[in-house]
């Protein structure tokens, strides 16, 4: 039997009494904080592990299934205020007692980093938050940061058939991750991103004030739309500005096979004038596997190239856009459908062109979500026809359509706007964004899991001659924590090191505006209350709380 006096054993011993330490701490801790918070707030909205619907309310915002893995910590706590009343509290309790918040309103981050992490931390549930005001005669709305897009579309809808808002196509996500993001969708080469609409905001601080625009400042207004408002802190309403869209608008579909000679002479003249066809065409394009059949009946798997779009106008405008630009998708009359935006976005969602439209009022997903991952970028020059053939080739290594690789348009009003209007920065000069993308069913064991991720990081990688650089650039919606994280806390790093670090991710993402996010979070926050593994660091202290 080992002795004590043996270094090894006794290390052994000291680390498992430092560890015991800490997790009695731990846990002295978060008493206290259920403590602060019960005596503050209805013990109704407050779920702990050992409630028996805890469980529920977590799993229903996560909308990828691939951070439903147990090794992955779960919230301490979950509060899911029925009031504005009831976060200024939570955050006292929150600051009081060193429990780290994450902020969650539909659940749709990436990377799961509103429902997730690996320290200790609770959710802050904004769910409750729904109230929509539309005023039709200004063409304004005040929308809580709960509000899923559909609810908003929907509503602006009842009041003004030709009133709409340029945000994202899924209608259950909600307000505040999107506008807080950017928001991009078909209508976003005619009207800019939803963020560029934005007039007001109503805003809970780390001391638990409410601010407007008025109250808390230019800077801060400016972070916040775009910039991730999370890292500022919560936004439990936004003012925004509608916008005129026609009475009629026009979508068509396509399906065409990669190797057809034809699709590939309309890809080449895509990357080539997407960026600068008129303004009121969207046009996305999506390729992955399917099965087929060749001329004898044998069974094969193709690539296919599903081509979506959205026009503001008619689809006699549109037929003689489509000859002029894209002669080689021979794009008939027939294919092609006139009905309102709003019901453009009940089709872009699988919903019926003939059904109510009262189907965008659902805050669930009509399916059930594949686990997944995404990683994007931007591209500047038309991808050569050799380097995309390669590209494309990687979709026979993923499982049967699982893997997607996807073109977004940019050009239009996007190019119009001033790389630091909002924080922001992909306008002019960019093609359009490039998305990769695995998905697989729930379930699958971690080797499989791990052969999605690589191939999704494979192609990312593959591109990187091809695509922006210094920054390579991508989208905050689309978060992806590969492309670098926040340091851990420690009491020893500058805040020089800490924003150097920092910026590896923050410049993919903002470009140069990053910087002036961190003189924006310096002022607001600048003893980093709201911080998680992008948030946007404070020059002035990094310090554990």
């Amino acid at each position: 039997m080992k002795s004590f006096c043996d270094p090894l054993s006794f290390a052994k011993i000291t680390i498992f009494l430092f560890s015991f330490v800490l997790l009695a701490t731990a846990n002295h801790a978060h008493e206290e904080f259920l403590q602060c918070l019960s005596s503050l707030i209805p013990k109704s909205i407050i779920y702990t592990p050992n409630n028996p619907t805890y469980s529920t309310i977590l799993s229903s915002k996560n909308q990828n299934p691939r951070f439903s893995s147990s090794s992955i910590k779960n919230p301490s706590v979950i509060v899911s205020p029925l009031n504005v009343s009831h976060i200024k509290p939570t955050v006292y309790c929150s600051k009081k007692h060193g429990v780290q918040i994450r902020i969650r309103s539909s659940g749709h981050d990436y990377e799961g980093v509103s429902f997730q992490s690996t320290v200790p931390f609770f959710v802050l549930d904004l769910s409750n938050l729904r109230s929509i005001r539309v005023d039709a005669e200004s063409k304004t709305a005040w929308v809580q940061t709960a509000v899923t897009l559909g609810e908003l579309y929907y509503r602006i809808a009842e009041k003004s058939k030709t009133l709409g808002f340029p945000g994202g196509l899924c209608s259950t996500v909600c307000v505040g991750g999107q506008l807080g993001g950017g928001g991009y969708g078909f209508q976003s080469r005619t009207y800019g991103l939803a963020s560029d609409n934005i007039i007001d905001a109503q805003l809970i601080n780390a001391q638990g004030k409410i601010l407007n625009r008025k109250s808390m400042g230019e800077d801060l207004f400016w972070a916040i739309r775009g910039g991730g408002a999370g890292s500022f802190g919560i936004v439990i309403a936004w003012k925004i500005r509608l916008v005129d869209v026609p009475p009629t608008v026009t979508i068509f579909e396509a399906t065409r096979y990669w190797e057809n000679n034809a699709t590939k002479k309309f890809i080449h003249q895509y990357q080539r004038r997407i960026s600068k066809i008129d303004k009121d065409l969207s046009i996305f394009i999506g390729f992955r596997t399917v099965n087929a059949s060749d001329e004898q009946g044998n069974s094969k798997i193709e690539i296919i190239a599903i081509i979506s779009a959205t026009f503001h106008g008619s689809r006699d405008r549109l037929l003689p856009l489509m000859q002029k630009e894209f002669p080689e998708l021979g794009l008939l009359k027939e294919d092609c459908t006139e009905m309102s935006w709003v019901r453009s976005i009940a089709h872009w969602n699988g919903f019926s062109d003939d059904g109510p439209l009262d189907v965008l009022l659902n805050r669930t997903n009509n399916f059930v979500p594949n686990a997944f991952k995404l990683k994007s970028d931007y591209v500047k020059k038309p991808i050569p026809d050799d380097v995309l053939e390669k590209l494309l080739d990687r979709l026979y290594e993923e499982e049967l359509g699982g893997g997607v690789v996807e073109f977004f348009p940019y050009g239009g009003k996007l190019s119009e706007i001033s790389e630091s209007e909002i924080p922001f920065p992909h306008r002019a000069g960019n093609l359009y964004n490039l998305r990769y993308m695995a998905s697989w069913v729930v379930g699958e064991n971690t080797t499989s899991i791990n052969n999605h991720l690589s191939w999704v990081r494979s192609a990312y990688n593959f591109m990187t001659p091809y695509v922006s650089k210094n920054p390579r650039g991508a989208y905050l919606n689309f978060r992806d924590l590969d492309i670098g994280v926040n340091p851990n806390k420690s009491d020893t790093i500058s805040a020089y090191d800490y924003i150097k670090q920092a910026s590896v991710w923050g410049t993919k993402y903002f470009k140069n505006n990053f910087y002036r996010l961190v003189y924006a979070k310096t002022l607001a926050d600048p003893n980093n209350f709201f911080t998680y593994e992008q948030s946007i660091p404070p020059l002035l202290s990094h310090k554990k709380r």
